[in-house]
């Protein structure tokens, strides 16, 4: 939505000027941090994130810690200069067993999306119909796999977020899963029947500039119109 302040066409080059800004940094600058209010509207990005069914199925754990991050480091060799020098490391979670009829869904159907009562089976018939229809429901691994695709959908936002104010970031999938999980599981930070790590992304301001500006395909080679 446009106001009196800003134009559509000023907010496009804002857009597209921050998505050119962005690039996967190597390594950050150590001595610069991401202030307060700057990380917590790219945190907000994430909260706010479509996810199918509405049914958030995320955790955001920040790692400060540099003990605990030097621990994360064996189990994680996409991520090491990363750790080692940005402001902001997120490890994000996705939900498993978000199946229509869970008890996280059901509870989030009540707390968060504030459906009446007697709607609750209605809407709760409803999700299952598209979760047969989707195939979701054929095992736990894709009910886990579906979970885990809303979490990119967040991680985008809060990239392209960060990017708009200025802060770099790196998307990050360079981890053994089983290993950090159970890491985590052992600091207290992840319920292994609840949660497993998704992706990572770190976030602060580039040590250096890119050697290369970016590169990516046309329109014309990406895009078909039916």
């Amino acid at each position: 939505m446009t106001n009196n302040l800003i134009s559509k066409k000023e907010i496009k080059e804002l857009v597209l000027n921050a998505l050119h800004f962005r690039h996967a940094t190597k390594e950050y600058d150590k001595e610069r941090k991401i202030s307060e209010e700057d990380f917590n509207f790219i945190l907000e990005a994430g909260r706010l994130s479509p996810s199918s069914l509405g049914s958030e199925p995320w955790k955001f754990i920040i790692v400060q810690d540099h003990g605990l991050r030097e621990k994360i480091m064996p189990v994680a060799a996409g991520a090491v200069e990363k750790l080692k020098t940005a402001s902001h490391f997120v490890i994000i979670l996705s939900r498993k067993g978000v199946r229509y009829d869970s008890e996280y869904l059901l509870n989030h159907m009540k707390t968060v999306q504030n459906f009446p009562e007697d709607m609750l089976e209605m809407i709760s018939e409803q999700y299952k119909y598209f979760q047969q229809g989707s195939n979701i429901l054929e095992d736990e691994r894709a009910l886990d796999d579906w979970s885990a695709k809303q979490t990119y959908i967040a991680l985008g936002n809060m990239l392209t977020a960060a990017a708009m104010i200025g802060i770099d970031s790196t998307p990050m999938e360079g981890f053994n899963p089983e290993k950090l999980n159970a890491l985590l599981a052992e600091e207290g930070l992840l319920d292994t029947d609840a949660y497993s790590v998704a992706v990572l992304a770190a976030f602060g301001y580039r040590k250096e500039d890119p050697k290369r500006s970016k590169t990516r395909k046309s329109l014309t080679e990406i895009v078909e119109w039916a």
